[in-house]
């Protein structure tokens, strides 16, 4: 994720970063912008359309389309958005799981204890599972170099890690129950905590897996391009040439809402717009290594 001033004004419009729509557009408004050259020729230079074609009412249907497509795209954005911000709850959760739970255990359990270093170093392996699972990444073996040896065997790395990782969570504590180290009303306040986890996990998992449907977001990409071919055959009249950069620069403006909206719709990929969960990971680590 970009970190940046929101309150600064002059830099933005000079930072070119790699994920930045004009990059990514580039090439295509080149496209659009020769496309509404060749136009303006064929009506001024080649056909010489006089004043009473009917061409020139085109722009009438621009005038009634635009809220149309203003009114989709905002759509579009805030959806996405929604997504991200989504995400980003359901990781401050789990910021706040996993603190909770470190402050519990090192409540309850004494200094020298072994169960206090099982969850010194589980608690944090679920974050970075979760994010390597999110990211269908391999969880990386180094995660469970300090694991006991009996629970590194016994995680499968073709199903489903975070998963596993919750359920060794819940027989510790189990185990930590019938040895009396639990009464029933600390049973009770950790189960919240272990039940926090598989939740979001299922949360996160709701978002990656539910794309925005295949035809609102081909039929929003029909619509602009439309828009903005059609652009050239009216406006050419009463602009000439410059119809050429206001084609590309309408063009940009439309495809980059959608791009964007396409960016952030999925927060948990490694993009520079998306969730920085290796930075939140090692939040949580360095959090649960002070409290316990």
């Amino acid at each position: 994720m970009i970190a940046h001033d929101p309150k600064t004004w002059l830099a933005p419009p000079f930072h070119f970063h790699r994920s930045d729509t004009l990059r990514r557009l580039f090439p295509w408004i080149i496209v659009m912008c020769c496309y509404a050259a060749f136009v303006a020729w064929l009506e001024i230079e080649y056909w010489r359309i006089g004043p009473d074609s009917h061409l020139r009412n085109v722009s009438i249907m621009h005038t009634l389309l635009g809220f149309v497509i203003s009114f989709l795209l905002v759509f579009r954005t805030n959806t996405a958005y929604e997504r991200w911000w989504e995400g980003r709850k359901l990781w401050g959760q789990l910021v706040n799981t996993s603190r909770n739970l470190a402050m519990k255990m090192a409540a309850i359990l004494p200094e020298d204890s072994r169960h206090r270093t099982f969850f010194r170093k589980i608690i944090p392996l679920y974050a970075n599972a979760l994010k390597s699972h999110l990211r269908s990444e391999d969880t990386r073996i180094e995660l469970f170099d300090n694991l006991p040896e009996h629970i590194v065997q016994k995680l499968d790395m073709e199903k489903h890690v975070p998963n596993q990782i919750a359920a060794f969570m819940f027989r510790h504590v189990q185990d930590m129950r019938n040895e009396q180290l639990l009464d029933g009303y600390q049973f009770m306040a950790i189960n919240t905590e272990l039940q926090s986890f598989t939740d979001i996990c299922g949360g996160c998992e709701r978002i990656k897996n539910t794309p925005i449907p295949y035809s609102y977001s081909v039929f929003i990409k029909k619509f602009i391009m439309t828009y903005v071919a059609t652009l050239p055959f009216g406006l050419v009249f009463s602009l000439g040439y410059w119809i050429i950069p206001i084609v590309g620069f309408i063009f940009y403006v439309l495809a980059s809402l959608e791009v964007i909206a396409e960016e952030i719709e999925e927060p948990f990929g490694a993009d520079e717009n998306d969730l920085p969960l290796s930075r939140m990971a090692r939040s949580i680590e360095a959090h649960v290594q002070e409290l316990i």
